[in-house]
């Protein structure tokens, strides 16, 4: 019966949908731009579509803008009214020359103040004591970065300290920059802060100004008496090492447009890179909800009830209605293919089943998830689920439809452990005396050995993080999928055959 009312519902998909028509993409991806820093991206903060780049997926050191990644993960973990206490760690373990508020040791503010020095005056010292507040110590916050930038899909960054002071081991680009501050900027509390001009410091607070101190941002293109000033400016965040040149992070809004700009390794050019970048993708692109344009996906919620497949109950499919891709202004919907996607990531929402990419020519232009609710009126018991898979863990807990799923918890990186013996046993001491050279060699070839074993263990660790990760994921669709009466085979199979006839041509 089951296989039946799959074909019935797989033929109703096939036999009464439309096909959508395809064609090339009309109006050409707008081009007329260029900077001249070394790096950087225009994004759609709300599509996620990449407008324009110049070397985005190259590492390079940020500098200050690093603060934005701080102040997130802070707005995540801490509350605004605790109390920050500077320790001598904080204050004293800055490079000479590094930007401060001015706080001394023992010195006490909230981290609402702390956030603003930080943002605004691009404080150090305030760095690392929000670091050790939320954390216990730089370092430990410096995992807990590194762990953000990863879940938010960040592939080419390393962090090492909360400030963006020097370091080696410091670095990212200007696509993982771009996700970050995307991130950063949906947090309403960051944007507020982000987008102040000035703030008072209260008498008292600190040692060094007892009548209180007031500091302004350093991002210029936010104040209106600056000659850079940029009208729709959201919020930004400044940077500036010998080593990492000029960095520069913006967030600006234009005619239901949301766009974030970054420039990496500017050279004194960062604010008119910015701008440039900003009047291109204001005067060249629109932004279009898809819900309001993509149709696809309506004919399945009633092919479901036709095909019977959740007797008693109605399942409703529909693109979340906050999604939105962007175009050139010329641009068409009708030009837009998609395809489906069951790896859903991280930050795909609870009630998520597949993960639909949109694409104009070579771009893609943003992506929506199809989310599956059962409408009000039905009580779980009714749904008929499927059995588990052979292999699957019966006791496994299935989640209530429509609830949200708690995030899946990025395994914690274990430290390296130590690495054991390479198996190659010091020459003895006669062999030293006679054969010094052949000493030297085997020395070396442990070294190497050593070097590869542990390259070796790094790249293993990696790939089976991934492998579980993505594990994980499918575990989580599937048990969702079961909750509404599917089996994976074969939601899968009705998406595929819907989608083909969705871009077959006419």
């Amino acid at each position: 019966m089951k296989k039946f009312l799959c074909f019935l519902l797989c033929t109703a998909l096939f036999c009464g949908i439309t096909p959508a028509q395809t064609s090339l993409a009309d109006a050409e991806w707008p081009s007329d731009i260029s900077i001249q820093a070394d790096a950087g991206i225009l994004m759609d903060a709300d599509s996620g579509a990449v407008l324009y780049g110049k070397n985005i997926h190259e590492s390079y050191f940020p500098a200050s803008i690093t603060k934005i990644l701080t102040a997130l993960i802070i707005l995540e973990n801490c509350d605004l009214d605790d109390t920050v206490t500077f320790s001598n760690t904080a204050v004293n373990s800055l490079e000479q020359n590094a930007t401060i508020l001015g706080a001394r040791v023992g010195d006490q503010l909230s981290v609402r103040d702390c956030l603003y020095a930080l943002l605004l005056q691009s404080a150090n010292e305030v760095a690392n004591a929000l670091a050790e507040h939320c954390s216990g110590s730089i370092e430990e916050f410096a995992v807990l970065m590194n762990r953000k930038a990863e879940f938010l899909g960040c592939t080419n960054s390393h962090f090492a300290n909360p400030s963006g002071l020097n370091n080696e081991n410091h670095y990212t680009s200007a696509y993982d920059m771009a996700l970050i501050t995307k991130a950063a900027f949906d947090n309403p509390a960051l944007v507020e802060i982000a987008s102040t001009t000035y703030y008072d410091v209260l008498p008292g607070q600190l040692k060094q100004y007892p009548d209180g101190w007031r500091y302004y941002t350093h991002h210029k293109m936010i104040k209106k008496n600056e000659s850079v000033y940029y009208n729709g400016i959201i919020g930004g965040k400044t940077g500036y090492t010998t080593l990492a040149g000029n960095t520069l992070v913006t967030c600006a809004s234009r005619d239901n447009l949301k766009l974030i700009a970054v420039v990496l390794n500017g050279h004194q050019t960062h604010y008119q890179d910015t701008k440039a970048m900003f009047n291109f993708g204001f005067s060249q692109f629109k932004s279009v909800i898809i819900a309001e344009k993509d149709s696809t996906y309506e004919k399945i919620e009633d092919d479901l009830s036709i095909g019977g497949i959740f007797p008693g109950t109605m399942t409703h499919l529909s693109i979340d209605s906050d999604s939105s891709i962007t175009l050139p202004v010329n641009g068409d919907f009708a030009d837009v293919t998609s395809s489906l996607s069951y790896d859903l990531g991280n930050q795909a929402p609870g009630t998520a089943v597949a993960r639909i990419d949109y694409m104009y020519g070579e771009h893609k232009v943003g992506q929506a998830y199809l989310e599956a609710a059962v409408i009000p009126g039905f009580t779980p018991g009714n749904i008929h689920t499927h059995q588990a898979s052979p292999g699957s863990d019966a006791g496994d807990t299935i989640e209530v439809p429509g609830r949200a799923l708690e995030p899946s918890q990025t395994p914690t990186e274990d430290a390296a452990g130590e690495e054991e013996d390479s198996g190659i046993l010091p020459a003895s001491s006669l062999a030293a005396s006679v054969f010094p050279v052949l000493k030297k060699i085997l020395l070396a070839l442990a070294v190497v050995s050593l070097a590869a074993a542990l390259t070796y263990g790094i790249i293993s660790y990696r790939k089976h993080r991934r492998e579980q990760e993505l594990t994980l994921r499918r575990e989580r669709r599937e048990r969702r999928l079961r909750d509404w009466g599917y089996s994976a085979n074969e939601f899968d199979s009705i998406m595929q055959k819907h989608l083909q006839t969705k871009n077959k041509p006419k």
